[in-house]
């Protein structure tokens, strides 16, 4: 069973803090899954690429590809990444037989975004320092078809209720059996 489940999230931290609970939930159930983290790739696999709109469809490419490669042995990939772009996310969709493709969208307010942001990139965008950023000076097109939405403030607010909320997601659909 191949299924890569991609976070596509509008926040800095939380993106990593629900992919890595989930991770660890699924490890927990004797299920074999890695985590694709936006933040650590762009430190290698994708270090020569900025945050311009070419640049980010190409870093949603290469990560695509590895998730492929994940799923096709058997891994559960988690794909943690801000991905904007429509275009992009079906791409990678695209890559997949259908069903093997799970998006779930967190639905953050901007400003929550920026409150906790460990990093501070959204200030050093803010500040005119990262151009492209996505939210600030990049647009971000809402996903309309993901198969999960976590939405701020619902009654899972915190990141390890969120992950629950995916697990829940995969044990209904059946993607956790044997």
């Amino acid at each position: 069973m191949r299924r890569i489940i991609q976070l596509l999230i509008c926040t800095v931290q939380w993106k990593s803090t629900v992919a890595c609970a989930l991770n660890q939930i699924l490890h927990q159930r004797g299920k074999l899954s890695y985590v694709l983290d936006g933040d650590n790739l762009r430190h290698g696999l994708n270090k020569d690429l900025s945050f311009k709109a070419e640049d980010r469809a190409e870093n949603i490419r290469r990560v695509g590809e590895v998730a492929k490669l994940f799923a096709d042995a058997g891994v559960i990939c988690i794909a943690s990444l801000i991905s904007p772009f429509k275009i992009d996310r079906d791409a990678c969709r695209a890559l997949l037989p259908d069903g093997d493709f799970i998006e779930v969208f967190m639905n953050v307010p901007l400003q929550i975004c920026e409150e906790r942001d460990p990093k501070g990139l959204y200030k050093l965008a803010r500040a005119g320092k990262i151009k492209g950023f996505t939210g600030i000076d990049d647009p971000y097109e809402v996903p309309l078809n993901s198969e999960i939405v976590l939405k701020y403030g619902d009654p899972c607010s915190s990141p390890i209720e969120m992950a629950e909320k995916v697990v829940f997601y995969l044990e209904e659909k059946g993607y956790l059996q044997a």
